[in-house]
């Protein structure tokens, strides 16, 4: 994706901000690495909606803040970036220079770091200086005919995964922001930008399938290397080497490998358990390419042969699988597809004896699995719109028996169209069949 991308989306989000000549800032932060240990810091990783905006998200992007002022009905973007520094990029590494970062993101205005809170206060100030009064009304408002005709709008993107998870940056500036200029109103762009990333570009779906050729890549190579024996971090080891030979150097989310027992814990990261002869393997993994990832789930023995209750239980997953993506269309609620995945499973297991009642499903299904993918893993979107031409999410059937021993998924991503839908991760071996022959 290019720059042309970025700009589009910043064009499109200040269309939905209020009216077109009322003055606002918007400011994002593309965040800091939060400290490990003694002086160790955990890799940054960019804030997936400053990416979503500005197309830069590398590991030199950290600090980075976006900023946005509309007056008079005019847009003026401008960049803020660390400033070359030849001492510390001996240590940290190159910096981005400024016309670097123009040309990723198509803005033309670059500042350095060290000048954003003067200029910040400058605009923000300035409205007061030219009204020669605020007329403060109650709660901070002002009031008609003082600043309101100047800059008292501005909007952050707030948001808080855990009510008990420490203030990140944008947080601490907007309250801040709050205690210094009284006379601003702050808004959340949050939702705006949910609503944005909910429907797919083009170009994104084109990243999205690149990043799946290296997803099956690498599940292809694990499943024929697949052996009785084998550690978790094996998988992991092919699984790493099949991403770093097509240039992706981290993946979409930490990958999840398990074994036997392992499996059994939903979101496990251990990767130190061992394959015993006839155990299912659990894979959930997702390459990234342009920022775009995706989130694919496949179960196999690690002896490659499918017992009798493996071949049962995997049916059950496939059939319900098979029939999502026969059902979901533009216009189903987005909450149903869970639903109507559950549903149909159910009858799959009732259908071979290991439950009665659809109350006790529960037993063995565990999690939905309907959540959009993108920029981010269990991508930032609008829950509430309803299943539309664009989206990208994943059909996901995790079944876990624990009397029998085993635990899979079988996770699919599925591009809704105008008609129905597709699945992206197809070409990845999903029936028993393929699996076998893959593993021979």
């Amino acid at each position: 994706m290019d720059s042309t991308f970025y700009t589009s989306n910043r064009q499109s989000l200040y269309t939905r901000l209020a009216d077109p000549q009322e003055p606002f800032l918007l400011i994002l932060f593309a965040g800091h690495a939060p400290r490990k240990t003694a002086d160790e810091y955990y890799p940054f990783f960019a804030n997936r909606n400053f990416v979503y905006l500005t197309g830069i998200g590398d590991s030199c992007a950290e600090g980075f803040i976006f900023m946005a002022e509309r007056k008079n009905g005019v847009i003026t973007e401008t960049l803020f970036i660390l400033p070359p520094d030849a001492h510390a990029e001996r240590w940290q590494g190159r910096r981005m220079r400024a016309e670097e970062a123009g040309r990723l993101s198509g803005i033309q205005d670059i500042a350095f770091l060290d000048t954003f809170y003067q200029q910040f206060h400058t605009t923000v100030s300035a409205g007061l200086t030219a009204a020669g009064h605020t007329n403060k009304g109650s709660a901070g408002h002002t009031s008609p005919g003082s600043a309101s005709s100047y800059l008292t709008n501005i909007w952050l993107d707030l948001d808080r995964h855990k009510p008990d998870e420490p203030d990140n940056h944008t947080l601490v500036f907007a309250n801040r922001t709050s205690h210094n200029y009284p006379f601003v109103r702050i808004h959340n762009v949050h939702p705006h930008l949910r609503a944005l990333r909910t429907i797919k570009q083009p170009c994104e779906i084109e990243a999205m399938k690149k990043a799946m050729t290296i997803t099956r890549e690498a599940i292809l190579d694990m499943m024929r290397a697949s052996r009785p024996g084998m550690y978790e971090y094996e998988y992991k080891a092919i699984f790493d080497a099949a991403l770093t030979r097509n240039g992706v150097l981290a993946p979409g989310f930490p990958p999840i490998i398990s074994a036997g027992q392992n499996n059994f814990c939903i979101h496990y990261y251990a990767y130190t358990g061992k394959a015993e002869d006839g155990d299912m393997i659990l894979n959930d993994v997702g390459a990234r390419w342009d920022y775009l990832g995706n989130d694919v789930s496949r179960g196999w023995p690690c002896n490659g042969k499918f017992t009798e209750k493996q071949r049962l239980l995997y049916t059950c997953a496939y059939n319900t699988s098979e029939y999502m993506f026969r059902t979901i269309k533009p216009g189903m609620p987005m909450a149903s597809v869970d639903q109507t995945a559950r549903q149909f499973c159910f009858e799959q297991l009732k259908g071979i004896g290991l439950v009665e009642r659809f109350e006790d499903v529960g037993k063995y299904i565990w999690h939905g699995g309907a959540h959009h993918v993108g920029f981010d893993t269990h991508d930032a979107v609008d829950l509430q719109q309803s299943v539309a031409p664009g989206m990208v999410f994943c059909v996901d059937v995790g079944i876990y028996c624990e009397e029998w021993g085993i635990g899979f998924r079988l996770e699919d991503n599925c591009l809704v169209t105008e008609t129905g839908c597709v699945n992206l991760s197809a070409d990845i071996p999903r029936t028993i069949e393929e699996i076998e022959a893959v593993m021979r």
